[in-house]
C-alpha cells in the first residue's frame, strides 16, 4: 500500500512523505472546514433545504478534492465557494426572483462553459482580454458583497429609513458575539493559528449554548436526507435570455479566482517550473471546472479551489494525497450534522467578514497610473455590494471601461473579449 502511494501520487519526486501528506490534508481541511456550517445556512436562505445541502456540500467538496488529487495529483482542496453562493440567493434567487432549481441550472451551464474553456485555448484568450485590473477587482468587490451580507447577518449594520444603513444594537447578544467572534478570528489569524475561522465559529456556537441562546441537539448523527437537493436544477429554465449576465458572472468569477488561487498555491508548493509554467495546471482546471458541474447535483453553488489550501502547502503537502485526505475528512464531515445544525447565523457573521477582508487584499495590487483602467475597476469593487449584485457592478464596471477608452481616445486597447462582454451587458440593460 505505501508503495502504491509513493508511485501513484510520485512522493520522492515531489520531496514529500505520506506522513507530511496526511498532515497538510488536515491542515487544509481545518482551515476551510468553515463552509460545512457557512454554505448551508446562506443556500437555505433560497427556500433549500437545509439538512441536504450539509450533506451536498460535504459530498460535493469530498469528490471535487478526490478528482483533483487523483487526477491532477495536486494539493488543493475544492468546495463551494464564497461569494457566489451569496449572489445565487440573495440576488438570483431573491431579487431576480427565479427559483433556486433555475439558479442551479444556471451554475450547471455556466460550469459546462468553464470546463470548454479549460479544456481548449479560450480561457487564456478570455483571460488575456480583460485588463489586470478588472480582473483583480471582481474578487475585491465579491469580498466586500460577501463582508456587507456577514455584517447584515451579525446585526452589526441595520437597515434605516433616514439613511439607508446605521450601526446595530450592541445591547444586543448576537451582535456583540458577532462582533467578538470576528475578533477572536482575526487575533487567531495574527498568531498564525490553524483553523482559526472554525474555531471562532464554533467558539461563538459553545458560548450560545452556554448564554442559552441556542439548543445543544447533539454532535453525531445520520447523515440528513440529501433528495430535496438531489438533481433538482432547472436547465431548461436557466437557458432564459434574462439569465445570460448570470451565467456570465458566475463563469468569470469563478474563471478568475480559480485561476489565481490555482497560481498561488502551485507557487508556494513549488510546482512552478523555471519558465513560471505549472506542470499539470491544465488537469487542474479541468478538475476545478468539472467539479462545478457535477456540483449542482447536490445542489451546491459553483465548486471552486480554495486559498486555504496553502495551510496545506505550508504543512508539507505537495501532492495529490493531501487532496485526497481532505476527501475523506470531509466524508467524515456528513456525520455532524446536529452540530451544523445548531451554529446560529450570527456565529458564522464574522467568518463571512474575515474572508471578505482576506478576499480585499488583491487591491493592492491595482495599477492606479492608468485612469481609464482604474476607475471602472473601482466602480465595480463599490457597485457590487452597493446593488447587492456581482452581475450589475461587472456589468457596470465594463460598460464604464469602454465609455473611458472610447472617451480618451483609446480604443484600440479595447480587446475583443472585452468588446463581447460589453454587448453582453448593454444587451441585459437594454431589453432584459
Amino acid at each position: 500500500m505505501k508503495q502504491a502511494l509513493e508511485n501513484f501520487f510520485k512522493l520522492k519526486d515531489n520531496k514529500t512523505t505520506i506522513k507530511n501528506e496526511i498532515l497538510a490534508g488536515f491542515t487544509t481541511f481545518v482551515t476551510m472546514a468553515y463552509i460545512i456550517f457557512v454554505n448551508p445556512q446562506m443556500m437555505a436562505a433560497s427556500g433549500m433545504d437545509q439538512g441536504a445541502i450539509f450533506v451536498g456540500t460535504c459530498l460535493a467538496a469530498s469528490l471535487a478534492c478526490l478528482f483533483m488529487g487523483l487526477y491532477a495529483n495536486w494539493p488543493i482542496g475544492l468546495a463551494p465557494g464564497m461569494g457566489l453562493n451569496a449572489f445565487f440567493t440573495y440576488t438570483v434567487v431573491g431579487e431576480m426572483g427565479y427559483s433556486w432549481e433555475v439558479a442551479l441550472g444556471a451554475v450547471f451551464l455556466a460550469g459546462i462553459l468553464f470546463f470548454i474553456m479549460s479544456a481548449t485555448k479560450l480561457r487564456r484568450w478570455m483571460i488575456d482580454s480583460i485588463p489586470l485590473n478588472l480582473r483583480i477587482s471582481i474578487g475585491s468587490g465579491v469580498g466586500l458583497f460577501i463582508g456587507f451580507i456577514g455584517l447584515k447577518s451579525g446585526g452589526i449594520i441595520v437597515s434605516n429609513n433616514a439613511t439607508f444603513l446605521s450601526l446595530g444594537d450592541f445591547n444586543n447578544y448576537e451582535t456583540i458575539l458577532s462582533a467578538c467572534g470576528f475578533l477572536l478570528i482575526s487575533i487567531l489569524a495574527l498568531r498564525k493559528i490553524t483553523g482559526e475561522i472554525i474555531i471562532g465559529i464554533l467558539s461563538v456556537t459553545l458560548l450560545s449554548l452556554f448564554l442559552g441562546l441556542i439548543e445543544y441537539q447533539g454532535l453525531i448523527a445520520y447523515p440528513p436526507e440529501i433528495m430535496p437537493t438531489l438533481l433538482k436544477l432547472d436547465i431548461v429554465g436557466a437557458l432564459d435570455v434574462a439569465m445570460i449576465s448570470v451565467i456570465m458572472s458566475f463563469l468569470f468569477v469563478n474563471l478568475f479566482d480559480t485561476t489565481g488561487t490555482l497560481l498561488g498555491v502551485a507557487t508556494r508548493a513549488k510546482l512552478v517550473d523555471q519558465n513560471g509554467d505549472a506542470p499539470n495546471l491544465d488537469k487542474a482546471l479541468i478538475a476545478d471546472s468539472s467539479s462545478s458541474i457535477f456540483g449542482t447535483f447536490f445542489g451546491c453553488s459553483p465548486v471552486t479551489s480554495y486559498v486555504e489550501s496553502s495551510a496545506g502547502v505550508e504543512a508539507g503537502g505537495r501532492t495529490g494525497l493531501t487532496a485526497v485526505i481532505v476527501a475523506i475528512l470531509f466524508i467524515f464531515a456528513i456525520f455532524f450534522s446536529p452540530l451544523a445544525a445548531i451554529v446560529p447565523p450570527y456565529a458564522t457573521a464574522g467568518a463571512l467578514i474575515y474572508v471578505a477582508i482576506l478576499m480585499l487584499s488583491g487591491i493592492e495590487s491595482l495599477n492606479w497610473k492608468i485612469s481609464s483602467e482604474i476607475i471602472p475597476a473601482l466602480i465595480i469593487i463599490i457597485m457590487i455590494p452597493l446593488t447587492f449584485s456581482i452581475a450589475d457592478g461587472i456589468a457596470l464596471g465594463f460598460l464604464s471601461y469602454v465609455a473611458l477608452k472610447i472617451g480618451s481616445g483609446d480604443i484600440k486597447r479595447i480587446s475583443s473579449g472585452a468588446w463581447f462582454l460589453t454587448l453582453i451587458f448593454v444587451s441585459k440593460f437594454i431589453f432584459l
